[in-house]
């Protein structure tokens, strides 16, 4: 038989060819755009046909008689049995301008040149959303029935059908599916919509919380899925059979689930925790129309509703079709596949394979550099406190990744020492002294930056000082809490807003600020140390939501325990776990890359969670590690006692 077949290089259409071509002595044409050679040349290879079978035939689905030539239609005049239109546009992102001309203008052009050639049978894959929202069971003998058709995709579609049921020159079947997903063996796909929408929100639970825990999902509207391998099965079965024009089929699944029963067999096949706690979306109806239109009239909302949409990569029209409310009757696509063997399998069978296949190669995850050089490479980065410790560690790994490295310190010597260090290794930094506790050498480092480098792309406020004395110790000594302020909070402060403005007026920087653990757990001992991050902490949050919209980005990481040169005094530290400076630097690499709000460790975020739950429970845990420490733990050179080591162990991290 010889075939003509639009879309053939598309989703479907690359598996309807190759289902053709599996009969021996069937011949296909296919459309293809000029300038789409390599297109087609893969498509192709996957069909594993020469260019004998498989006939290219250039033209354009939105010029008259798709934009074909007269000698290509000439050639193809009387000779097309089965003429297949599956070329649309697919994308809930589209305009509705491009949605019309490709899906009903295109329609318009595949019937004239269908009817010029004399084609067979005209076969146009419509979809279920040529129904609109209709609001009950649809069968396959309705088409008026339609409602609700505001989306441009379920508009063209609808009316697309309609023209193909008005012809009256070709003998015509339409085919109806449901929201099309991988194949139903290996889940393999080309594209990654409809339900795809939603794994990057399950990929997103399952980090976040156990897999045993059961989650609040949406219950939602009904949902009709079918793998792409049983949609081609059925349609090529259907086209060949006698007796069925003028008809329209449901390539659907029998069993239409919910929204919220299709998020929970797809987070089950991810290893999620399930969605089975599940609320209806239609709730939110009973509000007033003014109110919900109110709400959503909020600037604030609006942007974090936006700012959600993107990070999900969801597009707008989505949340529409979480109550979508129509079954789908698909009793002539079964009378005409019955003793086929061609059924389609529940989604529970083949869930896993589509999850698989997506995570391994679909993920837009997975198509984004996190490598540190694609963040870093040319740019101007200053460490200050990068003559050593976490600094000095950061620094080589940013000169190793080709950025522009600036590091600052009090020691020119120390400072020598580091660059030596770096060259050695065969990169570079540029070193200036400065003392960041004085004023005016804040604003000297901030004015030579500027005029060497013009600007600062990423500021890690690293330099700090820390003192470890109780407070029965310290009643005579406000000038240590003095000290630890003028380094930790205003040194860091006056470099801060000495390079903002250059930020500013670029719209892009990043300042990332090396807390501590202490300020999530309130270490004892560590008052005036924990009270000057704090303060830092409070800035950077403050700075951030006044400019989040300026292309300014903040990060805090609460750094645990690092063994550098600053706690090396402490005989208590010596056998406590401890990060290298290494590891502390990764992630200050983490905060470059990602550029999250704050990263911290699980004893961190666990400490948090206990201050804001249980604040007095929270003291007594602390207090404890402090008393266990007893009096002699107060000399500066004795060493941890038992008890201390065990608390150390079990607080990881936390300085005590």
């Amino acid at each position: 038989m010889r075939y003509f077949v639009t879309g053939a290089t598309g989703f479907i259409g690359k598996r309807l060819v190759r289902k053709l071509l599996a009969v021996r002595g069937n011949t296909v044409s296919v459309l293809v755009r000029p300038g789409s050679g390599a297109t087609f040349a893969q498509a192709q290879a996957f069909w594993g046909a020469d260019a004998a079978r498989v006939t290219p035939v250039y033209g354009d689905l939105l010029q008259p008689l798709l934009g074909t030539s007269e000698a290509a239609r000439a050639a193809l005049a009387g000779q097309v049995e089965h003429f297949f239109h599956l070329a649309a546009l697919y994308d809930l992102r589209a305009a509705a301008a491009p949605q019309a001309a490709a899906n009903v203008d295109g329609t318009r052009h595949a019937l004239d040149l269908a009817a010029v050639l004399g084609a067979g049978c005209f076969h146009h894959m419509s979809s279920v959303a040529a129904a609109g929202l209709y609001d009950g069971t649809f069968r396959e003998d309705m088409f008026d029935e339609a409602e609700r058709l505001e989306h441009p995709y379920f508009a063209t579609k609808h009316a697309a059908e309609g023209l193909v049921r008005a012809c009256v020159q070709l003998p015509w079947r339409i085919y109806r599916p449901g929201l099309v997903v991988g194949d139903s063996h290996g889940g393999d796909t080309d594209k990654a919509d409809g339900p795809y929408y939603f794994f990057k929100l399950i990929q997103r639970i399952r980090a976040l919380v156990p897999p045993w825990l059961p989650m609040l999902g949406i219950e939602g509207g009904r949902v009709n899925i079918v793998p792409v391998d049983y949609v081609v099965d059925a349609l090529v079965h259907i086209a060949h059979l006698p007796g069925l024009d003028r008809g329209c089929f449901h390539l659907t699944d029998p069993a239409t689930r919910r929204v919220g029963e299709v998020l929970d067999i797809f987070a089950r096949a991810a290893h999620a925790p399930p969605l089975r706690l599940h609320v209806n979306a239609a709730v939110l109806n009973l509000l007033p129309a003014w109110l919900r239109g109110s709400i959503g009239a909020l600037a604030p909302l609006r942007r974090l509703h936006q700012a959600l949409m993107n990070e999900l990569g969801l597009p707008e029209g989505i949340l529409q079709l979480l109550n979508w409310p129509t079954r789908f009757d698909n009793r002539a696509a079964a009378a005409a596949l019955a003793g086929s063997g061609i059924a389609c399998p529940p989604l529970e069978d083949y869930a896993a394979a589509v999850w698989d296949y997506w995570e391994r190669h679909l993920d837009p995850a997975l198509h984004v550099d996190r490598s540190l050089r694609a963040h870093v490479a040319g740019k101007v980065v200053l460490v200050t406190g990068g003559s050593s410790g976490i600094g000095l560690a950061t620094a080589q790994r940013l000169a190793e990744a080709g950025a522009v490295t600036v590091i600052c310190g009090r020691d020119e010597a120390r400072l020598a020492a580091a660059r030596a260090a770096v060259r050695a290794r065969g990169f570079d930094l540029a070193t200036y002294r400065a003392d960041l506790a004085d004023g005016a050498d804040c604003a000297r480092l901030v004015q030579a930056l500027l005029a060497e480098h013009g600007h600062v792309d990423i500021l890690v406020n690293n330099a700090g000082r820390s003192i470890r004395r109780a407070l029965v110790d310290s009643f005579e000594r406000l000038h240590d809490f003095e000290r630890m302020m003028q380094l930790n909070y205003f040194g860091a402060l006056r470099v801060s807003m000495g390079l903002l403005p250059a930020m500013l007026a670029r719209r892009a920087g990043h300042i990332v600020n090396i807390s501590s653990i202490g300020v999530l757990t309130n270490a004892p001992r560590f008052s005036g140390y924990v009270a000057s991050k704090a303060a830092l902490e409070a800035w950077s949050y403050c700075a951030a939501a006044e400019l989040a919209d300026e292309g300014i980005a903040f990060t805090t990481i609460n750094m645990p325990l690092v063994r550098t040169p600053m706690i090396a005094p402490t005989a208590a530290y010596r056998d406590a776990p401890a990060l290298t400076p290494e590891a502390a630097a990764e992630l200050v690499v983490r905060a470059i890359v990602e550029a999250p709000a704050r990263i911290a460790t699980e004893v961190g975020l666990l400490g948090l969670g206990v201050q804001l739950a249980a604040p007095r429970m929270a003291q007594i845990v602390m207090n404890s590690a402090y008393r266990l420490s007893g009096a002699a733990e107060e000399a500066e050179h004795a060493p941890a006692s038992p008890e201390l080591r065990a608390m150390q162990h079990l607080l990881h991290g936390v300085h005590l």
